[in-house]
């Protein structure tokens, strides 16, 4: 059987491409069949990568304010982060309901995924911690001179190993998740194991939102640097609490697929329509809410159902507790 030699394949043909792939045993190009790909899908998980490259963009210019709708820049770059969520969110749907799932398109929701929740959460803690903690001025010393691994502070080079941590917890987890579901299936995607790398994400960037708009609606707290500088030394432990979560085995719930949209009884629509409610009024802090509630929702289910088995075989062997025992 003859083959077409790789110079001869059309790329722009509109059929299905056939990729020359090498043989392992004869060393023979062989064809591996790989599906046009579809332009809606395509286009929304780019944009997810573009919020993300956007997100680092404003994280690494000097943190004043923007001018978008007035906001500081940090803010800005939090809020790309979100939206690169949302187009995260609904790229898998459109192409399930278009039917143009594809290993491609998985390839490329994590490469994007990569940069949006893996890289841009961590420099944009990294970028908040140096200029609070060094210290807004012309008297204060550079931030390149404090951050980083050959950084004068031991603190410094200890918040951009976290950095690095974090961001090689998400490369993980992107690729032990493309490892394990190979089903585009909605049922396959009920449950996460570990933290999802935008429920990460989310915890930094709402926290860090809400964080400048204290200090950007507060007179009294922006002027306090020790304020500042205090409140922007929890964000290194934060972001080491969940790098760890994203590489645990611990099982988060899909957000999307087991709240929104299988039918729920009253009590369960009711705990979605109450956070938009609250969103309404105070949507920073409902931001920060929902995601850390999330993220802690895994570690806080394992200990109840832990103390529920603890409590249950206590019952059914009929033990006695040692105080009662005499």
């Amino acid at each position: 059987m003859t083959t077409t030699p790789p110079e001869q394949i059309d790329p722009t043909s509109t059929s299905e491409t056939e990729v020359p792939y090498p043989d392992k045993r004869t060393g023979r190009f062989r064809r591996r069949a790989m599906k046009p790909i579809s332009a809606t899908p395509t286009l929304l998980t780019l944009a997810n990568l573009v919020c993300g490259f956007a997100a680092i963009h404003f994280a690494s210019s000097p943190v004043d304010t923007s001018s978008i709708f007035q906001w500081s820049t940090l803010t800005v770059a939090g809020s790309l982060i979100f939206l690169g969520m949302f187009f995260d969110a609904i790229d898998g749907s459109v192409a399930r309901l278009t039917r143009s799932t594809s290993d491609l398109g998985a390839q490329l929701d994590s490469l994007c995924d990569m940069v949006t929740f893996g890289v841009a959460p961590a420099y944009l803690m990294l970028r908040l911690v140096g200029y609070y903690y060094v210290g807004p001025g012309a008297d204060a010393p550079p931030m390149e001179a404090f951050l980083g691994p050959d950084g004068d502070s031991l603190y410094g080079k200890t918040v951009w190993a976290i950095s690095a941590f974090y961001i090689c917890c998400a490369a993980l987890r992107l690729a032990r998740f493309n490892a394990e579901v190979d089903s585009a299936e909605e049922s396959d995607h009920r449950y996460f194991r570990g933290l999802p790398t935008p429920g990460a994400a989310g915890v930094i960037a709402s926290l860090i939102i809400l964080h400048q708009h204290f200090l950007f609606t507060n007179t009294g707290a922006s002027d306090s640097i020790a304020i500042a500088r205090l409140s922007a030394l929890a964000f290194p432990f934060l972001t080491l609490v969940c790098g760890l979560a994203m590489v645990s085995s611990i099982p988060y719930p899909h957000v999307v697929n087991q709240y929104l949209r299988r039918q729920r009884d009253f009590g369960s629509l009711l705990r979605v329509v109450l956070p938009i409610v609250a969103a309404i009024w105070f949507l920073q802090a409902t931001l920060a809410f929902v995601c850390t509630t999330y993220a802690f929702s895994g570690p806080v289910k394992i200990l109840i159902l832990k103390f529920r088995r603890r409590s249950h075989s206590t019952v059914n062997t009929g033990a006695v507790p040692r105080e009662h025992q005499d």
